[in-house]
């Protein structure tokens, strides 16, 4: 039989003079600290994760509204150059017809810049809305048949610049995060349609 030796037992020793304490405290230590380190390294990529997610939300916001814009304005271009075509041979004025050729050729130079935005994001563009097309159509024959008359014609293309600046306005406040580029776009044809109009008046 092992005699007993002499001393208290270790077990009932303070943990500070315990021979395992210091081990005991170290694990203790880590475990804290690995707690506080895990929570904070979560809290670090939650924050980087909704961040993540948001600029994907609004590159995603941004390129939806652009290419809504774009295809509204390329619409627009299109049912200006119509427009034109239809009633350059009743012009009669030598001046007028130079002005509405002009024009007609910026509108198709601008078209050409909107394809190719629509283009980048693989979107085939719009074309005008067929009913009205169809009633613009009707109208210039009427008024026409009626008049024919480079008034009549300016006064056309007064109503039918009015009518595009309006939409373009009302799609460029609805189309808040479209970029800048789609945006220049819209506001370049504004400014056709209302220089067409301006030039206009003196055959009213």
């Amino acid at each position: 039989m092992n005699p007993r030796p002499l001393g208290p037992e270790p077990s009932a020793l303070p943990a500070a003079l315990h021979p395992e304490s210091h081990i005991i405290i170290f694990c203790l230590r880590c475990s804290v600290k690995s707690k506080y380190f895990f929570c904070a390294y979560a809290l670090l990529f939650s924050d980087i994760l909704m961040a993540t997610t948001a600029e994907r939300m609004l590159h995603t916001m941004i390129e939806q509204d652009t290419v809504k814009l774009l295809r509204e304005c390329d619409a627009g271009v299109k049912m200006g150059v119509d427009s034109i075509e239809e009633v350059l041979p009743y012009v009669r004025a030598d001046a007028l017809k130079r002005r509405l050729d002009t024009c007609r050729d910026e509108h198709e130079k601008l078209n050409k810049e909107i394809q190719s935005q629509l283009d980048r994001y693989k979107d085939e563009g719009k074309d005008p809305n067929p009913m009205v097309k169809t009633m613009s159509w009707v109208k210039t024959s009427v008024k026409l048949a009626v008049n024919e008359s480079d008034h009549t014609i300016a006064d056309l293309m007064t109503d039918g610049c009015n009518m595009g600046v309006k939409s373009l306005n009302r799609y460029l406040n609805q189309y808040k995060a479209a970029d800048e580029v789609s945006k220049d776009i819209a506001k370049r044809l504004i400014h056709l349609e209302e220089q067409l109009t301006t030039d206009m008046r003196s055959y009213l």
